[in-house]
């Protein structure tokens, strides 16, 4: 297990996981994190968000061909 994390690790794991499935420990001391720091529970939130409309504009683009 990976023990307290910093924001920054924090930050960097929330990117990570929406592209790949994180390690058990991983999950753990990134929950963890979570629990106690609202910014970084933001920040997951705005990356969440991000990575939908940009998935959105993509599926625009495709459909009207630009």
């Amino acid at each position: 297990m990976m023990g307290i994390i910093s924001c920054k690790e924090t930050t960097r794991l929330v990117s990570q996981g929406l592209d790949r499935e994180l390690a058990f420990g991983e999950r753990v001391a990134l929950r963890v994190h979570l629990v106690i720091c609202l910014g970084c529970r933001r920040a997951g939130r705005q990356m969440e968000f991000l990575r939908k409309a940009v998935r959105e504009l993509a599926e625009i683009d495709l459909r009207t061909g630009f």
